[in-house]
């Protein structure tokens, strides 16, 4: 049984800072942290950054040098460092995971809630 946890969001005002982290658990071994999306309200989730397997990291335009991803691969950790947060950040952030032991297996954490207002 595989689990991918978010954690770290919060109310913050704008311009502050979050981190999200990303966990799994179960069989990670075979799993393989890929990237971070959100979903605001009534908006289709979309991508925000990702380190595709033997890619490059890719990250939106509206996040490009204001948020970082990044990884600690001994402990299966992801995170995404996010600075400058400005109300239209507000939204649930997920992370995304694959199962290298699967084709086309992907597994979605609940997601963690982001707002950003004054």
């Amino acid at each position: 049984q595989v689990q991918v946890v978010e954690s770290g969001g919060g109310l913050v005002q704008p311009g502050g800072s979050l981190r999200l982290s990303c966990a799994a658990s179960g069989s990670v071994f075979r799993i393989y942290l890929v990237g971070w999306y959100r979903q605001a309200p009534g908006k289709p989730r979309e991508l925000v950054a990702a380190v595709p397997r033997g890619g490059r990291t890719i990250y939106a335009h509206s996040v490009k040098g204001r948020f970082t991803i990044s990884r600690d691969n001994a402990k299966n950790i992801m995170y995404l460092q996010m600075n400058n947060l400005q109300p239209e950040d507000t939204a649930v952030y997920y992370c995304n995971s694959e199962d290298l032991s699967k084709a086309g297996m992907e597994y979605w954490g609940k997601g963690a809630l982001v707002t950003v207002s004054s």
